[in-house]
Formats: structure tokens, C-alpha cells, sequence
């Protein structure tokens, strides 16, 4: 098993950045891929970024690419969400997740086995 938590967000103007950390602790961090998700009130969790369980993969939703770039250090069991350009539709409760050995091509939230608690990412106009 492993645990997640999740750091680093805030309120933000649009056009700014944020960076979000998802701390691992438990299995061997370096064994999952990992995916940050979100999911703004009223609305079905969605897909964001996701890299692979060997830090070669990382794939972004339409809506987020050239704009957030997912990374992970395994020296320190973390993965970040580097967000820039934010906008006022980026606005939720960001969420990461781990999936044993895995690519980062699993883009539904039932692929994931483990999840942090959220961290809120607010965007103002």
C-alpha cells in the first residue's frame, strides 16, 4: 500500500502559477505511476497529467497541455504539478493517485488504486 498527500495548493490570480506536491509514503514510491486528477463541485472527477512508474511517460489533457508539466523525484517519494497560465476553469480540488507499475497512459480514475486527500485550487478572474 502506499499514502498520499497532497500539498501546495491555493488562491491564485489567472495567468499565475502554482506547484503542487504529492507526498508517498508506505511501498516503494518508484514502483507506481502517478496521475493527479480533479474535480471542480458538480462535476465528475477528470484526468490531468499522469507519468509512468519509470519517469518515461507522461501524458496531459487537452485542456492542460503546454501548461502544467507533471515530474517526480524519487529520491524524495514525491511527484509535483508544475501549473502555469492558470485560468478560473482550473479551479478544483486537485487530487493525485498511484497505480503499480504502470505506464502513464491511464487516464480514469477507476485505474488508480490509491488517492491522496485533495488539496483546493482556486483561480480568480
Amino acid at each position: 500500500q502506499v499514502q498520499l498527500v497532497e500539498s501546495g495548493g491555493g488562491l491564485v490570480q489567472a495567468g499565475g502559477s502554482l506547484r503542487l506536491s504529492c507526498a508517498a509514503s508506505g511501498d516503494t514510491f518508484s514502483t507506481y505511476a502517478m496521475g493527479w486528477f480533479r474535480q471542480a463541485p458538480g462535476k465528475e472527477r477528470e484526468f490531468v497529467a499522469a507519468i509512468g512508474w519509470r519517469g518515461r511517460s507522461t501524458t496531459y489533457a487537452d485542456s492542460v497541455k503546454g501548461r502544467f508539466a507533471i515530474s517526480r523525484e524519487n529520491a524524495k517519494n514525491t511527484v509535483y504539478l508544475q501549473m502555469s497560465s492558470l485560468k478560473p476553469e482550473d479551479t478544483a480540488v486537485y487530487y493525485c493517485a498511484a497505480r503499480k507499475l504502470s505506464s502513464a497512459y491511464n487516464y480514469s480514475p477507476g485505474e488508480y488504486s490509491y488517492w491522496g486527500q485533495g488539496t483546493q485550487v482556486t483561480v480568480s478572474s
